[in-house]
């Protein structure tokens, strides 16, 4: 017959200690913020490139057909859905600096475990180890 779980366990995630340094925390949080910084000005750039091509074609859609409004309109989408991207990896970058400050980052949100140090160093952002990230794309 088998043993009940101990319910005082079950479904707790491992506590979270921290263990590295200021140094490396710091290290950290610059790098962070620099990749912030890069994006913010990448998306400065792209919504500045969206407002001058939205005007260029409000000026320049004198006689098109509907082919023609259905590709500038299609170009837009792209345009706005690039910005959306740059916007989303903004946020990502924003929640790894909260989590920081927290004490929870290194540490997958959906077990617990840590998150690789190699997986940090590939997507600084990261949120989820490997195995719940593969979890999560399969759903």
């Amino acid at each position: 017959m088998a043993k009940p779980a101990d319910t005082r366990t079950a479904g707790r995630k491992p506590a979270m200690t921290s263990t590295r340094s200021a140094a490396e925390t710091e290290k950290i949080r610059a790098a962070l913020a620099a990749r912030y910084d890069e994006l913010r000005a990448e998306y400065d750039q792209t919504l500045s490139e969206i407002t001058e091509l939205q005007r260029e074609r409000l000026t320049d859609s004198a006689g098109d057909d509907q082919a023609d409004t259905g590709t500038k309109t299609f170009e837009r989408e792209q345009e706005i859905s690039l910005a959306n991207s740059i916007l989303e990896r903004i946020t990502q970058v924003e929640r790894a600096l909260e989590r920081l400050d927290e004490g929870g980052y290194g540490w997958c949100e959906r077990c617990g475990n840590p998150i690789p140090v190699e997986r940090l160093a590939a997507f600084p952002s990261a949120t989820l180890c490997v195995t719940c990230k593969q979890l999560a794309e399969r759903r």
